[in-house]
């Protein structure tokens, strides 16, 4: 990729391939680069391609970090997480590092696609004080039109084979964040309702309680009082002055609505709280808490000066297996 006038810096690129040899056209030069400059490269992608690139490297494989991408990150916080966890770890002064990574499309509900898209655009944000550069794989014979057109909406650049080329329908990630949002249904009449006021020791409560009553094991409801607890905190941080807690079940999930009003400060941006902390100058660590112990969070303005989150747990009849 010596055709690429990004030298320094976060470089973001989509590669979409339909057949292994568009796959390995790109893959293999761009790994081999790297190594032959003593750069880390890491594919992360799926058991068959990592094959499929060792037996092409040869030898050279031997130097090649892999993972697979099915483990690589379930959640978009875990896998921005294991982004900066991997460029921490490998990079040097001078020595950038290099990732293929092939997101998990297949058998997604559509908010999870709408989350991995929103992802994509969000590295842009959120990797970009990394000297690195990240290929992006879309293998066209698994995944939808409508994913082939957010790569090209979420990625500054494209690769085809070693050359780069521009990516004309990009969007700025604010922008394109923003017009994926549909409002949020009001919660259900049936909701339960925490009576005001909203202090940490009632929120944490009214959580207890709730995951006992929908049959939370014990762990998962000391993370419901803890996703609770942090939920407020970061609310009221916001300068949120009051604060509203609702609670309710669907299959397979307890549901959160969180609402803040009389927040004077400017809504967050939509990619805030998805970096661990300490990696980021990023106000919003426990935003992180709360995305890093939910299914999902949607967060939303609510008129002037309303702000609403509303998180999924997962629910008693989910069970994680070992």
């Amino acid at each position: 990729m010596s055709t690429d006038p990004v030298c320094q810096g976060f470089a973001h690129y989509a590669c979409l391939y339909g057949d292994e040899e568009e796959f390995l056209a790109t893959a293999v030069p761009f790994a081999e680069e790297g190594l032959a400059a003593g750069e880390s490269v890491l594919a992360a992608t799926t058991p068959a391609n990592i094959q499929l690139l060792r037996d092409a490297l040869g030898a050279r494989a031997h130097a090649l970090d892999t993972a697979d991408t099915a483990h690589f990150g379930r959640r978009p916080v875990d896998r921005v997480a294991a982004f900066l966890r991997y460029w921490e770890d490998c990079s040097a002064p001078g020595r950038p590092v290099r990732m293929i990574a092939e997101p998990v499309w297949a058998g997604k509900c559509a908010r999870q696609i709408s989350e991995l898209k929103r992802m994509e655009s969000g590295f842009n944000v959120l990797l970009a004080h990394m000297d690195a550069r990240l290929i992006c794989l879309y293998d066209t014979r698994a995944v939808p039109d409508h994913v082939v057109d957010a790569a090209w909406a979420t990625h500054p650049r494209h690769v085809v084979g070693d050359l780069v080329l521009p990516c004309g329908t990009y969007t700025d990630p604010e922008s394109y964040a923003a017009a994926g949002e549909t409002p949020l249904p009001p919660p259900p009449s049936g909701a339960a309702l925490l009576e005001p006021p909203a202090s940490p020791a009632a929120v944490r409560r009214f959580a207890r309680l709730r995951a006992e009553a929908a049959g939370l094991a014990d762990e998962r409801v000391a993370q419901a009082e803890t996703l609770a607890n942090e939920a407020l905190t970061w609310l009221l941080a916001q300068g949120a002055a009051d604060v509203k807690v609702r609670s309710w079940e669907e299959p397979g999930a307890l549901v959160w609505d969180v609402l803040g009003r009389g927040l004077q400060a400017a809504l967050p941006g939509r990619f805030a709280g998805f970096a661990p902390p300490g990696r980021l100058a990023d106000p919003h660590d426990g935003l992180w808490l709360v995305r890093s112990l939910c299914e999902s969070v949607e967060i939303r303005g609510e008129g002037e000066g309303g702000l609403r989150l509303r998180l999924r747990c997962a629910g008693a009849r989910v069970r994680d297996w070992p």
